[in-house]
């Protein structure tokens, strides 16, 4: 049976060998249709970014596929989403809550945790909501510039339940040329109620 996710590179950092959860996670991607196409980056620190977000549905099929590699990725998310048996949940699988009306603080801690790992990949949407926006936020910018790491483009595409792992992007100096060349390369995907 062809595997529903790539393998992790030796440098990808790894949530350790759970064949248990892994295969859970590797048939509820497979029930549902889902795969990844793309190899991951064999670097010890990256940013990851997603998009379109457009549907609750994308955390899901991103958190089997993240089990299902045993990928050791970072994410954020709203502290009132970490409540109960969820919370419970979602810090098992990598991740931690924030308080976004304080939002320049959580870029300076993510960046220095990144820095100062031996390896770590952070994972975030850049849209930062899952309604449609004209501008996405900067924040993942920042934190790659700051910790002096790259970003990797991963794109969801409803239509053909992929999750395709793209190009790694090196930033400049230019935040607006940089936003721009890394938009362009979701333009393509479609998520569950809308593009990029």
């Amino acid at each position: 049976m062809r595997p529903v996710v790539p393998p992790l590179p030796p440098n990808g950092p790894s949530s350790g060998n759970h064949p248990i959860a892994r295969a859970f996670a590797s048939t509820v991607l497979r029930l549902g249709g889902w795969r990844m196409q793309g190899p991951w980056p064999d670097v010890k620190k990256l940013v990851v970014i997603v998009a379109p977000h457009s549907s609750a549905w994308d955390a899901i099929w991103g958190i089997a596929a993240k089990v299902a590699m045993g990928l050791g990725i970072v994410f954020i998310g709203k502290k009132e989403a970490f409540w109960g048996p969820v919370g419970w949940i979602l810090r098992t699988v990598g991740g931690v809550p924030v308080d976004r009306s304080a939002p320049g603080g959580i870029v300076d801690q993510v960046a220095t945790q990144i820095r100062t790992s031996e390896r770590m990949w952070f994972v975030l949407a850049p849209e930062g909501t899952r309604r449609k926006v004209e501008n996405w936020k900067t924040g993942f910018w920042k934190i790659a510039r700051r910790a002096g790491v790259p970003v990797l483009c991963v794109g969801f595409d409803y239509p053909t339940r992929t999750i395709h792992i793209g190009e790694v992007v090196e930033l400049t100096e230019d935040m607006d040329a940089d936003l721009k060349r890394i938009r362009a390369r979701f333009a393509h995907y479609r998520g569950k109620h809308r593009n990029a």
